[in-house]
């Protein structure tokens, strides 16, 4: 595909995941025999990123030394941009040795089926002071009260590295087969629609009005061929709308409100981290590496709470170095609805406007709104949208 923007760090897209029918299932035979170890939500969620080419060009699990550089740098130590650490982390590592293969067992199922097999390069302990080393650098903070930072310091201390080979996506590609897409498949949906300059939006929550105005402005202004909608699948913090709720009211709203054929709704398996600006330079990362030349960094992008500054994860952009990535950002502001104009603006874009002249957008407020059974009003969301948000809750509350 060269009129595509090309992969980070490589010339081809490098998934992982074992697609010839045949190798995969002499692996699955071959995992019955080897030593098991069952990984993290987490780490299970990695494999499914290095399986899928988002994490291209990685072939694997990062070890000690790389886990330590990127968290410190930004960079594994030959040299690679990567800005949060890829890891398998464990408590503890069993029997099994370096230059053994083992089976990694997914413990998103019952039966922890095996999700990967991995020629182990690398079993090393983090100290007290490298795991909170890696927590500040990456999360900005060790306050265990941050999502991002309670779930990697409930994980193990072990660091166990290696290349692995992927037999399948964990519950992404069952509990989602309409949404999950590998970057290969999205990257083969873009050539096949002839698109060359193609924005995407990041998401773990269902688009408001203001979410919906925004990917519009950023295509206008860019002259964007085509936009992906690519929402997290994975898990996310206690109150969060599930994927399959937040995927319906998605796509109800590129439906009706945006122009047939220019919009690809997709998903990733992924779980949340709330890194805030180390988390957006990975989106645009796994962004470019699925096809995408833009992305939209808004205001607080992937963060929580009050840990991060309105538009940290934007100037973090001009921290990196130039040729770091080849995808460029959108750099989205504050948006509210005018009265003035019947529309949602960027703020910066009204500087005629007063405050009084603002009807102020949040997804948190809405969230308010629809788990007290009120209906958002048209300038927060769409009512086609706020219809499936209220039947979800109000199903959650009649459970």
């Amino acid at each position: 595909m060269p009129d595509l923007i090309s992969p980070h760090g490589a010339d081809t897209l490098k998934p992982l995941y074992v697609d010839d029918p045949h190798l995969r299932t002499d692996l699955e035979q071959e995992a019955a025999t080897l030593p098991a170890l069952t990984i993290s939500s987490a780490a299970a969620a990695n494999a499914v990123m290095l399986a899928a080419g988002y994490f291209t060009p990685l072939a694997g699990f990062m070890d000690k030394k790389d886990a330590l550089s990127v968290a410190q740098i930004m960079h594994t130590s030959d040299g690679l941009f990567w800005p949060t650490p890829v890891l398998n982390l464990v408590e503890r590592a069993g029997s099994f040795k370096v230059g053994d293969r083992i089976a990694l067992r997914d413990p998103n199922f019952a039966d922890e089926t095996v999700i990967a097999i991995m020629d182990v390069s690398g079993i090393e302990e983090l100290s007290p002071f490298e795991k909170a080393t890696i927590t500040e650098k990456v999360f900005g903070t060790t306050d265990a009260g941050h999502p991002g930072v309670a779930e990697f310091n409930a994980q193990g201390d072990v660091v166990v590295s290696g290349e692995i080979q992927v037999l399948n996506y964990s519950y992404f590609g069952t509990d989602f087969p309409e949404t999950f897409q590998t970057a290969v498949e999205i990257r083969n949906q873009i050539a096949a629609n002839g698109w060359k300059k193609v924005v995407a939006f990041q998401t773990r929550n269902p688009m408001h009005r203001a979410h919906e105005e925004l990917c519009r402005i950023a295509m206008e202004r860019l002259g964007a061929d085509g936009l992906v909608i690519h929402m997290l699948l994975g898990k996310l913090k206690p109150g969060d709308i599930p994927a399959l709720v937040r995927d319906a009211a998605i796509r109800k709203m590129v439906d009706l409100y945006f122009p047939a054929n220019s919009t690809i709704v997709s998903g990733y398996g992924f779980d949340m981290l709330y890194a805030g600006p180390r988390e957006a330079l990975l989106h645009a990362l796994f962004r470019q590496n699925m096809g995408a030349t833009h992305l939209i960094v808004g205001r607080d992008h992937a963060g929580v709470g009050d840990y991060y500054g309105a538009f940290d994860a934007q100037t973090i952009f001009d921290d990196i170095p130039p040729d770091a990535l080849k995808i460029d950002i959108f750099r989205a502001d504050h948006t509210a609805f005018s009265k003035k104009l019947n529309k949602v603006v960027m703020m910066r874009d009204a500087p005629d406007h007063t405050k009084e002249d603002f009807v102020l957008l949040s997804g948190t407020r809405m969230r308010e709104m629809l788990g007290n059974g009120e209906t958002p009003p048209d300038e927060l969301s769409r009512p086609e949208v706020a219809q499936i948000l209220i039947d979800h809750y109000r199903s959650s509350q009649a459970r």
